[in-house]
């Protein structure tokens, strides 16, 4: 039988995205129909967004040519049924067969597809499906024109997994990108959240729980070569440090600190401060002479 993470696990782990496409592939040939994960996900993309939508706002769908578009396209179908006014553009003319469906049956439904001009102006947010994870070319021509004015309008703009433009791995701007107001991140944390190249352009960040399994994230991620975010959850988990009831200063380890200089205290005082909250039974400070009065934490 096969488990998913535990949230509080899940939450931490990051994946690049190489190794995020090797667990969907697993996935996928373990039977999981690409067209059901695509659901599935956009579905919770949906409940999400219901909660941050006021019910006579025109939401703007952008559609990328990949599956980042197609969840996107699901959304809008779900919104529509929800009865929320929605529009869509589409920048590029060919679409992936998975997400071509998914135009096919939105125009069925009757929502509307906009110009460039109109579909800003119209409306009041928009969700970014343009591009997912995996991105390596710079966005030029056109296509960064419009993504300028998108951000100009000064709109709210949800993305899908990471604002396009930003590269997965390194949070860098390849050449455009969307300046998300909040950005939902699909399964596995992405490296680029934790890039301060990213800060500007991510905003609010949350993970999309979709139940990764157990054994398909193990099989891709080896347990040595793993990164997980340090959240204040996992800082605190181990503090204060055990102490035994027949126990003094001396017996529960003597920590030395070497740090501070004369023009920056910081550090010293941070690390001091932490270090007494560990719990750890005997704190020494290197520091300049300067500082020692800076320094008394007790």
């Amino acid at each position: 039988m096969t488990i998913s993470r535990p949230p509080e696990i899940v939450d931490r782990i990051v994946a690049r995205s190489a190794q995020m496409r090797a667990i969907e592939e697993r996935m996928f040939a373990a039977g999981m129909p690409v067209a059901a994960l695509m659901e599935k996900v956009a579905g919770l993309l949906a409940r999400q967004i219901f909660d941050r939508l006021e019910r006579s706002a025109i939401v703007g769908v952008i559609v990328g040519p990949g599956h980042n578009g197609g969840d996107a396209l699901v959304i809008a179908r779900e919104l529509h049924h929800q009865g929320y006014p929605v529009r869509i553009w589409q920048p590029f003319p060919r679409l992936k067969e998975l997400t071509q469906a998914h135009a096919n049956y939105d125009r069925h439904l009757g929502i509307p597809w906009l110009d460039f001009s109109s579909f800003v102006s119209e409306c009041a947010l928009f969700i970014d499906g343009l591009f997912g994870f995996g991105l390596e070319r710079e966005i030029s021509g056109d296509t960064a024109d419009r993504i300028w004015e998108i951000n100009a309008s000064g709109k709210p703009i949800f993305s899908i997994d990471l604002p396009s433009g930003i590269h997965t791995e390194t949070g860098a701007v390849l050449g455009k990108a969307i300046k998300a107001t909040h950005t939902f991140c699909l399964g596995l944390w992405k490296p680029a959240f934790l890039q301060d190249s990213a800060i500007d352009y991510i905003g609010t960040a949350e993970l999309i729980d979709f139940d990764i399994p157990l054994e398909d994230i193990d099989s891709v991620l080896a347990e040595s070569e793993r990164c997980y975010r340090i959240t204040r959850e996992s800082a605190i988990a181990a503090l204060p440090l055990p102490r035994p009831l027949l126990s003094h200063k001396y017996t529960n380890g003597h920590l030395l600190l070497v740090c501070g200089s004369q023009q920056y205290a910081g550090s010293a005082i941070l690390t001091g401060l932490g270090a007494r909250a560990s719990g750890v039974g005997m704190l020494s400070i290197a520091s300049p002479e300067s500082l020692k009065y800076l320094l008394d934490i007790s």
